[in-house]
């Protein structure tokens, strides 16, 4: 096995395998200094201002003269004079492809009465505001199997009590974008196929009341759905009494459920990347791509995301739109971005994080070529803003930011009934009520951080695992997962506290 991995034949760098000493041959060029793993070796001479390739697409510029052998990253590679902006042949639908034999598969799911089908059964308590995050919290609590076990004793089929609170509700424009995104994302949580019920505490005199939110989302009251506000009830104690009383009676009804075959078209997946390495766009995003393409095959739905992590290579995503509507969307939503980090005294490549040039990715263009590779290779079917629901099966996009607690809310928002997230860095994360996979990009953050890892990826660096054979695995622990079993991060207790909807807008 080579100390060095060649992406593309067109390619100016190589990736190293293995940390890379000066004097190493690679390719009959000599290293010159220490080449970090997941780091770039460049193959030939390259002048200063002259594109540098990798998967035979450009990730920059070199910022000066880079020689043979020498390790390419922030100091000599960057966007180039107009930051991104060139070129690029966005060639609408170029690649589509004809549909797939449909195939059947089958996980062990939840039916609804209503047909939803869901891969967990929670009750969820969820806050209109920040001001009555803590009695919804303090509900839960009386919940929680650590600290009450006796409270959820009989009822096996329940997954747990969680509250899901945030930041925000108030100090914002009561007609503005930033309220219409909380409530979006609200309903979407209030109507998840894995909350077999919910109970929305309110303060009262917030921007997010709750009355009008229920008007505007088309949602009503029933028995597995309840609202109040904490100034109509009283106070904290009372509200929390309440809130407590109101959940035992939906206990019974929640627990009434059993598992049962349902074809894998049920499954949507929100795909993720966090702690980004250079081996992210070998190993694990391509595996999970792979998995992609098998789930679409059965009829599922992925949805991809994090719109700054896809900047400059949109166009991949566009050969693939089935319609130009779709294509000029997603361009649409790449513009909003310029513009919103623009007017925020910022640009698109703030993003990649220090922990990702610390493993290899030194540009947004190369960090989002590596992250598209998550979508696999099937046609892309259609574009939703934050917390859209999520109507189409298949391949989707959908707009978020790239924080990945931001933007898998906005994911389980619009459906999710499960989360992928690769990572090379390590990262700990979990997404209730949706169940979180973690795929490691290396085989030494494997035995780094195996108790946070569901599955090692980086036997695909290591050459005794194939992209497609680690794509199987994936889509098998998928379906595995949807039936039932727990997740690293579910066994941890992950999921109240990753509960971020998307902050837009000013607060007042």
């Amino acid at each position: 096995m080579t100390p060095f991995i060649r992406l593309h034949p067109a390619d100016d760098v190589l990736i190293a395998r293995a940390q890379l000493v000066g004097g190493t041959l690679v390719e009959n060029i000599t290293v010159r200094g220490l080449i970090p793993p997941g780091h770039k070796v460049a193959t030939h001479a390259l002048a200063a201002g002259e594109p540098v390739r990798r998967y035979n697409q450009i990730i920059g510029f070199a910022s000066q003269a880079i020689a043979p052998g020498e390790h390419v990253h922030t100091h000599n590679l960057n966007m180039g004079p107009d930051k991104g902006d060139f070129a690029r042949d966005y060639a609408f639908g170029a690649d589509l492809k004809p549909a797939s034999i449909r195939r059947e598969a089958t996980f062990m799911g939840i039916k609804r009465a209503d047909g939803r089908v869901a891969t967990r059964n929670y009750i969820g308590i969820l806050s209109s505001v920040n001001c009555s995050a803590t009695a919804a919290r303090a509900i839960a609590d009386h919940f929680s199997r650590q600290n009450n076990p006796s409270a959820l004793q009989h009822f096996p089929n329940i997954d747990g009590v969680v509250a899901l609170t945030h930041g925000t509700g108030c100090g914002m424009d009561s007609e503005g974008l930033g309220l219409q995104i909380l409530q979006r994302t609200l309903a979407g949580y209030a109507t998840h196929a894995n909350f077999a019920g919910v109970l929305v505490v309110g303060l009262g005199c917030e921007a997010n009341q709750i009355n009008a939110w229920l008007a505007h989302s088309a949602l009503r009251e029933g028995e597995n759905f309840r609202v109040f506000n904490i100034q109509d009830i009283g106070g904290t104690r009372r509200t929390v009494d309440k809130g407590i009383a109101l959940l035992r009676e939906m206990l019974p009804r929640a627990n009434a459920v059993r598992r049962e075959p349902c074809s894998a078209s049920h499954i949507t997946i929100g795909l993720q990347c966090g702690g980004s390495d250079g081996y992210s766009g070998i190993s694990a995003n391509p595996a999970l791509g792979a998995a992609v393409d098998l789930l679409v095959a059965h009829g599922g739905t992925a949805i991809l995301s994090e719109t700054p992590e896809i900047y400059g290579a949109e166009h991949l995503l566009t050969r693939r739109a089935v319609r130009p509507a779709v294509a000029e969307k997603l361009l649409a939503r790449i513009r909003w971005w310029e513009h919103y980090t623009e007017v925020n005294n910022g640009e698109m490549n703030n993003n990649p994080s220090p922990g990702n040039k610390a493993g290899g990715l030194t540009t947004i263009l190369e960090k989002s070529l590596g992250a598209v590779a998550k979508g696999g290779t099937t046609n892309l079917q259609a574009v939703y803003e934050y917390a859209e629901p999520v109507s189409e099966h298949g391949f989707v996009f959908m707009d978020t930011p790239g924080y990945d607690p931001v933007s898998a809310t906005g994911q389980v928002a619009g459906s999710a009934n499960l989360i992928c997230f690769t990572t090379g860095r390590g990262s700990a994360y979990g997404c209730a009520p949706s169940p979180s996979l973690k795929l490691a990009t290396n085989s030494a953050l494997w035995q780094r951080q195996e108790e946070d890892m569901d599955i090692n990826c980086g036997e695909i660096i290591d050459g005794t695992v194939s992209i497609q054979q680690m794509g199987q695995r994936i889509f098998d622990m998928v379906l595995a997962t949807a039936s039932g079993a727990q997740s690293k991060s579910e066994r941890h207790g992950y999921g109240q506290n990753e509960f971020v909807p998307w902050q837009v807008g000013a607060v007042m």
